[in-house]
């Protein structure tokens, strides 16, 4: 009973945060984070009121990694064949480009804020921020392009770009963390470094594909819509259970990509189904009210008690300024280099900053290092920031690249794009 009390006000409390942040011309996304915000454990949670405790956020960690599935299915959605042909070489340029100069600048930036306060921030944990700063939260993007129907270039290799960057921010990370532990410990494997990241973006683009390819081949079997859409769901579960197991085969450690796994499979099977547009269509009617709670449980989960510290604040400040200037140059750099549009080249940096589940995800992983504490701070305390401003400054790049138009009272049921009205032969644009 207390489960579905805490998800019924989940849900209901950032359908009414909507409201408001509609009147301030704020992406959805922003208010259910807000919702999330205030009946967390730091603020309404205080007085016993939906979630009461961080652990009680915890435990519905499952409902975010399944809609985590669903957004990664989706966004391989993107991935099509004759998209690839026209833009895949500028989203795979820009994808490695501006996460590696993004690595960097951060390196940079935290080295030197190490040699001015050695005590407040080490040289290891310095390279292993500078690598989760790699990582784009995909989920926030693809919220603020759906809630505007938002289409162009920009949105295009945007959504492209975002999926390409967990890959790269997962071996940029790998390697990082890698020489951070040796640094420690005085000793590098290169397992650990190579041979394991490596392994499991492989392993998980091989997963990702065996799902699609199975869903297509079931799929032929049913000709409802409404069976197929359950079929799809129900492989999505799978591949999302199938994308959590982790063992050990000769002393290497083996693991998944939940989100490579589940963005493979949604390739996979768009690229070889010829009805799967219009499942797809289904399929976002169906996850809406479960990206709801998991933006709702996203800001219920943003852990305030970490603004009392001076020392995170400080270097949090460093750790957002010098991500959002690699992100910005990095992908106007790339952008110029792979010779796009000045609309792309200067608004897809904005977008690139939303920051969650992926670097939270490592920034657990960081945490044996002797300040790993720290790098978990930091990195709550970028995701507090970035999730709070990044959905709006999204909506504000593709509102400036023209490719989200002002918005009417049914823009939620219909494509943000002019409707052509043809009559005699002649068309008019209304």
């Amino acid at each position: 009973m207390e489960i579905l009390l805490q998800l019924s006000a989940a849900m209901l409390g950032g359908l009414l945060m909507t409201r408001l942040a509609k009147r301030l011309q704020l992406p959805a996304v922003t208010a259910y984070l807000v919702a999330g915000v205030l009946l967390g454990p730091f603020c309404l949670g205080r007085i016993g009121l939906v979630f009461s405790t961080p652990e009680t956020v915890e435990s519905l960690d499952l409902i975010s990694q399944v809609a985590l599935g669903f957004i990664a299915f989706t966004i391989g959605n993107e991935f099509r064949l004759e998209q690839l042909r026209h833009m895949g070489r500028q989203a795979i340029t820009v994808g490695i480009l501006q996460a590696v100069i993004t690595t960097v600048l951060v390196d940079i930036g935290l080295i030197v804020l190490h040699l001015i306060f050695p005590q407040v921030i080490s040289v290891s944990s310095a390279i292993t921020l500078g690598a989760i700063a790699a990582a784009t939260a995909p989920a926030a993007t693809l919220m603020v392009v759906r809630q505007y129907k938002a289409e162009g270039p920009l949105t295009k290799l945007l959504l492209l770009v975002v999926a390409i960057d967990d890959a790269v921010g997962l071996v940029l990370f790998a390697a990082s963390f890698g020489i951070a532990s040796a640094l420690e410990s005085g000793t590098i494997s290169l397992k650990s470094v190579l041979l394991e990241p490596v392994l499991e973006i492989v392993l998980s683009l091989l997963l990702g594909s065996l799902a699609g390819l199975l869903l297509h081949l079931v799929e032929k079997y049913f000709h409802s819509g409404s069976k197929r859409l359950s079929l799809t769901i129900s492989c999505v579960l799978f591949t999302v259970g199938a994308s959590m197991l982790q063992f050990d085969v000769a002393g290497i450690h083996v693991s998944f990509s939940l989100l490579l796994v589940c963005m493979m499979a949604g390739t996979v099977f768009c690229n070889i189904c010829d009805f799967s547009e219009s499942l797809m269509e289904r399929i976002e009617d169906w996850t809406a009210p479960l990206y709801v709670l998991f933006f709702v449980l996203s800001g219920a989960g943003l852990d305030l008690q970490i603004l009392s510290n001076p020392m995170v604040l400080l270097i949090g400040a460093v750790y957002i300024v010098t991500r959002s200037a690699g992100k910005y140059l990095g992908a106007y750099e790339s952008c110029a280099l792979s010779k796009c549009s000045e609309e792309i080249k200067k608004y897809l940096g904005i977008t690139l900053l939303p920051q969650a589940g992926v670097s939270l995800g490592m920034a657990m992983t960081a945490q044996h290092l002797q300040d790993g504490a720290t790098i978990r701070s930091v990195v709550l305390f970028s995701v507090l920031i970035y999730e709070l401003v990044g959905p709006a400054l999204t909506k504000y790049a593709l509102t400036a690249a023209g490719e989200i138009h002002a918005e009417g009272r049914t823009d939620a049921r219909r494509r943000n794009r002019p409707v052509v009205l043809f009559h005699l032969g002649r068309h008019e644009d209304p």
